[in-house]
């Protein structure tokens, strides 16, 4: 296992690590984490080596950008958040005028030389924009600072809602929620915040689209139409109950191969790893999710100021949330919304700004200030 950079005792094996501001056993974590999906990806993309060399090149660009963001200090990124914030929100409205539409959503801008969706830049932008607004003020937040915040969270929401993409708005706004609550909101407004999230549900119900309320309906019952909607979650569910204790092994699944599981490299792709590898290999894969998931909360509470702390909790919740939704959604627990199992699932924008999240924690963790004795 590569050596801990911060740890005294570690030598000069891992001087590399402290020039590059590379936390070593986060980034073991991770290299461990995407080497096991590329195992499994080989598998639900048929043995297709292209598919699988494709992902090498976009684990190689995400990687690089957690290099890269690993070298910039925190009090940098302080300066630039309220900028990059803006520029961020700027795009998000620069889609609902002159955004590119695929898959029935406008979603991407097409600057000629690069397209790209300006949401993802918001899930890291997020909680930095939050951290970077309550680091200044006395914790835990007064009512001024609590409405501002949570003006700051919600016209970004709409206007990815909007677009729509129901699942990455709902993942940005907890990333500013997380935020929020470590920033140390009392259970009392937390328990209001919440009946008043479930007072506001007929109304999300009246706005949404006919695809998204028929996703609910079908997570409520798969059954009503099991060629149809509800063909996804059965299958999946099929998947993962066939896999028992051991699994059907390597390149033997069944549901996949025979091509019963659709996007199985994408977003079911974790049900394609419970039956060729069974409950063993979940738990396995499971321990990975949550080693990287500790090591980052473990960064947060090293951190050595309100904002480096605040920012890097979300970002280690907000990875725990994109595993949450992911497995909930494949075993049917929760609605389909559309997002890839983080790390593993076969694509790259996500995979680009999850690795620029953790390059980011990697330099709260490195750039530290001496203090004083």
């Amino acid at each position: 296992m590569l050596n801990d950079p911060i740890n005294p005792g570690s030598g000069t094996r891992c001087s590399w690590l402290q020039r590059m501001h590379l936390d070593g056993l986060l980034l073991t974590w991770l290299i461990s984490l995407c080497a096991l999906g590329l195992v499994v990806l080989y598998s639900a993309a048929g043995q297709n080596a292209a598919m699988v060399d494709r992902q090498l090149i976009r684990l190689g660009i995400a990687f690089g950008t957690l290099i890269f963001a690993a070298q910039i200090p925190p009090g940098l990124l302080y300066r630039w958040t309220p900028w990059m914030f803006g520029l961020g929100v700027i795009m998000l409205i620069a889609v609902l005028f002159a955004g590119d539409v695929g898959k029935g959503a406008q979603r991407w801008l097409d600057l000629g030389v690069v397209r790209f969706q300006p949401s993802e830049i918001l899930k890291l932008m997020m909680p930095m924009m939050l951290a970077w607004y309550l680091s200044e003020a006395r914790l835990p937040p007064d009512w001024k600072h609590l409405s501002i915040a949570s003006l700051l969270i919600v016209i970004p929401t709409l206007l990815i809602a909007k677009q729509p993409d129901l699942g990455t708005a709902l993942l940005i706004a907890s990333s500013g929620f997380f935020v929020l609550f470590l920033a140390g909101i009392s259970w009392r407004l937390l328990g209001g915040l919440t009946l008043l999230a479930a007072a506001c549900l007929p109304v999300l119900w009246h706005f949404m689209h006919d695809y998204q309320r028929q996703r609910v309906l079908t997570f409520l019952d798969p059954s009503q139409d099991p060629m149809g909607a509800g063909y996804h979650i059965i299958q999946s569910k099929i998947a993962i109950g066939s896999g028992g204790l051991y699994g059907k092994g390597w390149l033997n699944g069944t549901q996949a191969h025979l091509e019963f599981l659709p996007e199985r490299s994408t977003d079911f792709i974790f049900a394609v790893l419970a039956e060729e590898f069974g409950l063993i290999g979940i738990s396995l894969v499971l321990l990975v999710y949550g080693a990287v998931i500790f090591r980052s909360l473990y960064i947060a509470t090293q951190a050595q100021d309100t904002f480096t702390r605040l920012l890097a909790g979300s970002l280690a919740l907000t990875f725990f949330v994109y595993l949450i939704v992911n497995t909930g959604m494949v075993t049917g627990l929760l609605p389909v919304v559309g997002l890839p199992l983080p790390l593993f699932s076969y694509g790259g924008t996500s995979m680009v700004t999850l690795m620029a999240g953790f390059g980011i924690l990697m330099s709260i963790h490195t750039h530290k200030k001496l203090l004083p004795k």
